[in-house]
């Protein structure tokens, strides 16, 4: 027998796969979606744009979905999460024509997508041995961002190039969802854990993790929006370059994600954090005053350069989840307190693209990243108060009797 079978091996294995599962299936389904509104719906940017509000809101929701499944362990969360995305991919596929269905499949999409984040994240930490939390949830990103490139590869050969349109894509993400579903639904209950979490958790002890939600949302969403639109709209750049920068990005990400949680282990989140927040200043001047600088041609590649960077130290997000996982006062809290993040940064996030963009007309695009600039700053001084103690353990007992 192969040595994952043995418990704890077959434990990671299955878990890692359901990873894997998410991946691939969000590379094939999330990178398709685009294509098929343009070619199905032939939307321009505005229509688009008010897209985002319903496929995002789910995020904003997703404290709530988490509290409504208190009684669910967060393996079965897992698995309807998965559950979730395959039944919304599907309902693309096939429905997709009708703009009805396909919004509600594209919401129903968005919450297993959503309801994922936290869920996993807490699977992993639970999984992770002793003081080896970052460098599992650094593992599980990597292998997430190398299923989703495979995903890429797999449209680049022409996946969708048939008579069936989308359906073969969408259908082929649906069923890669299903196997996630089967992995964790397979795996053993951990630590005995089957439910009876608290629905909804807001705790002074955590205020600097809900500080430092709201700054990442505001840092999220300026770049996420206005980044790639410096490219298109300064430099006149096609579709095809902002492709070809994620999948640098995304191939980054893979082999530094693990590196990453290596090091959030060994020096902690509150440097790690730190570092990033530095990096990000130097980003947000790459962004907004490369044409300043006397680059000449050079300016588009500073760019370029900003625009792959960003996109690689999202992963330092690893950092605030295991800063969650240290401060708080019992187990049972960290799905509650991981979901109520998400929404706080979905809550910021929402508003962000308006605002920015009202900037950008009146004062221009540099402006946008001044702000950006501002962020990254709070951020910093944010993360110096990072402090990881142990919790008043009369307290967490007093909590756990409560309920």
């Amino acid at each position: 027998m192969l040595s994952w079978i043995r418990s704890a091996d077959r434990q990671l294995f299955l878990f890692m796969l359901g990873a894997v599962s998410m991946g691939l299936s969000m590379g094939l389904g999330e990178i398709s979606f685009n294509n098929f509104l343009s070619d199905t719906y032939h939307m321009d940017a505005m229509s688009r744009g008010e897209l985002e509000f319903p496929r995002e809101l789910p995020g904003f929701l997703v404290a709530a979905f988490a509290g409504i499944l208190f009684f669910w362990s967060e393996l079965k969360m897992a698995a309807l999460s998965m559950a979730l995305m395959a039944v919304g991919f599907l309902g693309l596929g096939i429905y997709g024509s009708l703009y009805g269905l396909m919004l509600t499949s594209m919401i129903t999409w968005s919450i297993g997508m959503h309801l994922q984040m936290p869920v996993t994240r807490t699977i992993a930490l639970r999984l992770a041995r002793e003081g080896r939390g970052a460098t599992m949830l650094g593992r599980l990103g990597g292998i997430q961002t190398g299923a989703a490139i495979l995903g890429s590869v797999l449209l680049w050969m022409g996946l969708g190039g048939t008579s069936l349109g989308y359906l073969p894509v969408f259908a082929l993400a649906a069923l890669v969802a299903l196997a996630g579903v089967y992995c964790y639904l397979a795996m053993r209950p951990i630590d005995g854990h089957t439910g009876n979490r608290p629905t909804f958790i807001i705790r002074k002890r955590y205020t600097l993790f809900y500080l430092l939600n709201i700054l990442f949302g505001a840092r999220k969403q300026i770049f996420i929006t206005f980044g790639p639109w410096v490219l298109i709209s300064i430099f006149d750049k096609p579709v095809s370059t902002i492709a070809s920068l994620h999948l640098i990005a995304s191939v980054i990400g893979m082999f530094f994600a693990p590196q990453l949680g290596k090091l959030i282990d060994r020096f902690g989140e509150r440097l790690v954090l730190m570092i990033d927040a530095v990096l990000l200043v130097g980003v947000c001047l790459g962004y907004g005053f490369a044409t300043e600088m006397g680059l000449g041609a050079w300016a588009v590649d500073l760019i370029y350069a900003s625009f792959v960077l960003d996109l690689v130290l999202f992963n330092v997000s690893i950092a605030r989840t295991t800063y969650a996982s240290k401060i708080v006062v019992k187990k049972s809290d960290l799905t509650a307190t991981l979901s109520l993040g998400v929404t706080i940064d979905h809550a910021v996030s929402m508003s962000i693209p308006t605002l920015g963009g009202l900037v950008w007309i009146v004062y221009g695009y540099q402006y946008v990243f001044v702000g950006a600039a501002v962020v990254a700053v709070l951020t910093l001084v944010a993360t110096s108060f990072i402090s990881v103690t142990p919790p008043d353990t009369s307290r967490a007992s007093q909590a756990e009797a409560a309920g």
